[in-house]
């Protein structure tokens, strides 16, 4: 996504949730020195996954599990949302990308993240104001990965748009130009979350509704 058009979205973000600008700055710096010429995977290999293939975005909601029962995984490239990967893991289906923040889950969850690296998942991997203690203990553990952030991107460090796991999979089949998109374990009216999550999910919903797909 162009920066230009995203950034006044992203400054409404940081109101609404009164962020800080300048530690989402701070993190995104911290993940770009762990960046290296051979854990750093090319954006050509993500076009060559997502660009004109049916894509298939897991999101967490509960019932994501029950949806993926009825999908038929060989007809899309699969994008993980953080805790859905280990979901797709524990089906042994090993999601072609997954886009993480690191702190949204439990530690046998981002160890199920480390896996799918390891059986070839592309990770995009996010720095935000709040996950560098994350970043610091897990990014050493992911062989190959790809750096993004919400706030200003540069050198190898990625804005393809989105603010939470689940839209930033979405944006990223976007702009990667896939064929179309299904959505799976999104429930946007979620009851069961806390108030910072059913904010975040009511901007989920605003911003993939921002697009067709």
């Amino acid at each position: 996504m162009n920066f230009a058009a995203w950034e006044p979205i992203y400054e409404q973000i940081l109101e609404d949730f009164g962020f800080d600008r300048a530690g989402d700055e701070e993190a995104a710096q911290f993940l770009s020195r762990k960046l290296t010429e051979e854990n750093t995977v090319s954006l050509s290999e993500l076009k060559a996954l997502i660009s004109g293939k049916p894509v298939l975005v897991c999101g967490n909601a509960p019932k994501l599990r029950r949806e993926l029962s009825e999908i038929n995984f060989s007809d899309f490239t699969v994008i993980a949302a953080d805790g859905a990967a280990a979901v797709l893991m524990d089906m042994g289906i090993v999601p072609e990308i997954i886009c993480t923040d690191l702190d949204g889950n439990s530690e046998a969850d981002i160890e199920k993240e480390i896996l799918a690296c390891e059986k070839g998942s592309i990770v995009l991997i996010h720095a935000h104001g709040d996950n560098i203690d994350k970043l610091e203990k897990y990014v050493p553990r992911f062989k190959r990965f790809i750096a993004t952030t919400q706030a200003k991107p540069f050198d190898k460090v990625y804005n393809f748009g989105g603010f939470s796991d689940g839209d930033r999979c979405f944006f990223l089949a976007r702009e990667f130009g896939a064929k179309n998109i299904k959505l799976a374990g999104f429930d946007f009216e979620d009851p069961g979350v806390n108030t910072i999550k059913k904010k975040k999910l009511k901007w989920a919903k605003k911003l993939i509704g921002m697009v067709d797909y």
